[in-house]
């Protein structure tokens, strides 16, 4: 036997422990993005289906249900047998009965979120902690002058590159109280359990009176505010393309030290968990893409 013959079974071998290994670190990823919402339950259904041989196809239904929200063990059993769906089913090998009761619970336990009919020329662009709000706001800001961006009043410190009346109004604590006592927010809230930021109201009215569609990149609680006072608007929530992408960026940015990034990953999991209370959900994976998909909402809100 050549040598050769000895070496090419050894690296498909060794070729082969290689996929094995990047397949459960997929699996493993797509667990997290389960749990912390990132992905719809529907979604990895739906991919599952259309490819067996994928991440989600491959994914035993055990596994499956066990990363969703609040699912044990004992749940998870409990769901199966009510469902008549063996526990050594794949995702990607399940029946058509099994996709469809299995479809059926995720839907009442999981809804997703229901664009509505009415459209709004209010704007609120949300999501969670380093998802790149405000990223995607600034491209709009630059490719289309048309939508007028609301600029939010904060009490933390500007951030290096931020312009106070660009990027936010920075002012202190006595202002900002005085901003809350005369009604010039639109909304306002603490946020990290640290700095205040707020909406000025009188440019949203300006500019949605002089017929403009006006976009708010603001935090989650901002935008149940603005839910409660103008039921029309239109929310769009921001979603990381993964947990562990959303990882990446917060630590890449060095903005926060280590407590402050544990503290904002903390509530970017309860935010995360709020995507339903919106209209329409936008995954920024590429940033002119996702801008792209506010604009075409904004567009259709117009009409």
């Amino acid at each position: 036997m050549s040598d050769a013959q000895r070496t090419v079974p050894e690296v498909d071998r060794a070729a082969a422990a290689r996929r094995a290994v990047e397949r459960r670190r997929a699996r493993a990823s797509l667990k997290r993005d389960l749990t912390m919402r990132v992905v719809t339950p529907q979604a990895v259904l739906h991919r599952a289906t259309a490819d067996a041989d994928s991440v989600e196809g491959s994914m035993r239904i055990t596994d499956f249900l066990l990363a969703l929200p609040a699912i044990g063990a004992g749940k998870r059993d409990r769901v199966l047998e009510e469902l008549q769906i063996s526990p050594v089913k794949r995702l990607g090998g399940l029946g058509a009965r099994q996709r469809r009761v299995l479809e059926e619970w995720l839907d009442a336990r999981f809804p997703e979120p229901t664009p509505r009919g009415a459209r709004s020329r209010l704007l609120v662009l949300a999501g969670p902690t380093a998802v790149g709000k405000g990223t995607v706001a600034a491209h709009i800001r630059e490719h289309n002058p048309e939508i007028h961006l609301s600029v939010s009043a904060t009490t933390r410190p500007p951030r290096p590159g931020e312009i106070d009346g660009v990027h936010y109004y920075f002012v202190d604590d006595a202002e900002f109280d005085r901003l809350i006592a005369d009604d010039e927010l639109l909304e306002y809230a603490v946020v990290h359990n640290r700095s205040r930021y707020g909406t000025p109201r009188a440019p949203i009215d300006a500019a949605l009176a002089a017929g403009k569609t006006v976009l708010l990149e603001i935090d989650l609680q901002g935008a149940r505010q603005v839910r409660a006072a103008e039921p029309a608007a239109t929310l769009i929530f921001l979603l990381p393309p993964s947990w562990d992408e959303l990882v990446h960026r917060l630590v890449g940015r060095g903005t926060e030290d280590a407590e402050e990034r544990a503290r904002r990953l903390r509530t970017a999991k309860g935010e995360l968990a709020a995507q339903n209370e919106f209209d329409h959900l936008i995954v920024n994976e590429d940033v002119a893409t996702a801008a792209h998909e506010v604009v075409e909402l904004s567009s259709s809100s117009a009409r």
